[in-house]
């Protein structure tokens, strides 16, 4: 595969700190990441900043292998703390920053973080939860002075600088860090019970770069624009470390703008960029203008994109769309090969020689025939490539992995020539505005209502093309009690990201039930939207992402 001359590393080398070392030694000076129209940094400084944050942790008494929670918007902050964690061993611990309640409670204890980096705008969600996660001892937030007033009243959580930690020596720290050790745990949903920590080893981080690197050619010459949040692997790892593995350059966006998009990439000069399927109907929803072909883009890889709207691309911005398939604990196991004509609908073919990928029978796992939809399964082929378990619960370790095989929860079909084509999900998770949402978390949520009794979260589909789900809160109240829809969202809005409050809210008598009291949301989904259906939209209420 194409890479522009760029040659795989040794494996020992699969480690962040060392490949940007590598990088800094080799392009001291070069452009390496910029955070909008801010100031560029180069490889040379990155490195430097590298090091002297590892000398701060350290001096803060953190180790190799301790976990660090990191909850930061796209700044520069959060370039240093990744690669200063890195260079340390210590494990970085990426955060969704829209998280609160219940949802930040459950990630700080499970992972058991002792010390976090955090945003300033974020401390009053940290400070609703203080009782409730007791490992927490220290927060360190970016511009904080000393002495400041205005700040949430902590208990028992010290608060300190950020800046403090990056006072530290620049000399580097004398700490091996291989490929097999823990880099990062990132959380995805869950579907019968919380999100899970995806534990990550370095060549896993590794791979989720160089799958870039390979299927995209990317190359020194490149410069990705990401406008995507760094807490997400996609722009973490796919962009950020696959452009740092290249060489290249790459301009972060503080936040995706679908009507500021197209100017941000003709400003920046970006020649590569990375969007979900709901980004892409986002753009392509602005009104067409004379300068829409009128960029440096060569490829957008895009997860995962309508056939229709593949070809809108091709026709009105004049760039090609690759397509792939991946998910945080599998890596990205499915590409569509580069410098061959896209199939329409297709996720891909395997990325071999590093990853298996099947479509079995979701029931006995015996593979199926082209043609015939089952459940995608995936190994790796390359030790430590993939996700290590799930943090600090076994359980689901193993019931993903049943007979060898990591079990993803889609259902796709495979064609005569080995073409992927991702259909739908089997399982019970909500896919919505690019996030994995847990359907158990917010029922934990509703459920937490006085008039509850029953309640179950479902998906619903969208009017947005790419994949996109709507959420639909299935109530039944306790006798004699009632509440209105805007009051349970009033209730999600308080303790749940934005992403996740629901849409649509309906009340029934009773929810349908298995012979072991299970809820059937097979036939909750089938039942879909109703006369009796509440949009939110509709009402006009309104989700504030604050």
């Amino acid at each position: 595969m194409g890479t522009m001359g760029i040659k795989q590393r040794d494996k020992a080398e699969w480690v962040v700190g060392k490949v940007l070392a590598e990088q800094a030694a080799r392009r001291g000076e070069q452009p390496f990441v910029r955070i909008g129209d801010g100031p560029w940094l180069t490889y040379g400084e990155a490195d430097a900043m590298a090091n002297r944050a590892a000398n701060g942790f350290a001096g803060m008494g953190m180790a190799q292998g301790d976990h660090v929670g990191v909850m930061l918007p796209n700044s520069l902050d959060y370039v240093h703390t990744w690669f200063g964690l890195s260079r340390l061993g210590a494990v970085h611990v990426a955060i969704n920053t829209a998280y609160k309640g219940v949802f930040l409670e459950h990630v700080l204890n499970n992972c058991g973080a002792q010390v976090m980096v955090i945003a300033r705008d974020y401390l009053g969600w940290l400070h609703e939860i203080e009782a409730r996660v007791p490992a927490l001892q220290t927060v360190l937030v970016p511009g904080l002075a000393a002495g400041e007033d205005g700040l949430p009243a902590f208990q028992r959580i010290e608060t300190r600088p950020f800046e403090s930690v990056l006072e530290a020596p620049a000399d580097a720290p004398q700490i091996e860090v291989n490929h097999w050790d823990i880099g990062a745990i990132m959380y995805t949903s869950g579907t019968t019970g919380p999100s899970k920590g995806v534990l990550m080893p370095h060549a896993h981080l590794y791979m989720l770069g160089w799958g870039t690197v390979e299927n995209l050619s990317l190359s020194e010459q490149d410069l990705y624009y990401i406008a995507m949040p760094l807490f997400h692997a996609n722009a973490m790892l796919m962009q950020f470390y696959g452009t740092m593995q290249a060489g290249g350059s790459c301009v972060v966006a503080p936040a995706f703008s679908a009507s500021g998009w197209l100017d941000d990439v003709r400003r920046s000069g970006a020649t590569l960029t990375n969007l979900l399927g709901v980004m892409n109907e986002f753009v392509v929803r602005q009104p067409e203008r004379p300068e829409d072909k009128d960029h440096k883009l060569r490829l957008i890889l895009s997860i995962p994109s309508a056939p229709e709207v593949v070809t809108l691309w091709r026709e009105r911005f004049g760039v090609q769309i690759v397509e792939a398939y991946g998910m945080t604990e599998v890596n990205i196991p499915l590409y569509h090969p580069p410098h061959r004509e896209p199939v329409a609908g297709s996720c891909g073919l395997p990325y071999a020689p590093y990853y298996e990928v099947r479509v079995v029978n979701p029931t006995t796992d015996e593979e199926l025939p082209p043609g015939e939809v089952g459940e995608i399964v995936v190994r790796p082929n390359e030790p430590y490539a993939f996700m290590q378990g799930y943090n600090a619960m076994q359980e689901k370790t193993v019931e993903t992995w049943r007979n060898l095989w990591f079990h993803t929860g889609d259902a796709a079909r495979r064609d005569e020539q080995g073409y992927f084509y991702y259909m739908d999900r089997i399982n019970d998770r909500i896919r919505r505005r690019g996030e994995n949402i847990s359907s158990y978390e917010i029922e934990q949520v509703i459920g937490a209502h006085p008039a509850v009794a029953d309640v179950a979260a479902i998906a619903v589909k969208s009017d947005i093309r790419g994949g996109e789900d709507e959420i639909k809160a299935c109530v039944v109240f306790k006798p004699q009690c009632q509440a209105t829809p805007e009051e349970l969202l009033d209730l999600c809005q308080k303790n749940m990201p934005y992403f996740s409050v629901p849409r649509y809210v309906e009340f029934y008598p009773i929810l349908p039930k298995t012979p072991t009291e299970k809820i059937q949301k097979t036939k909750l989904r089938e039942h879909g939207i109703s006369p009796n259906t509440w949009d939110a939209e509709a009402a006009g209420y309104v989700v504030k992402r604050t």
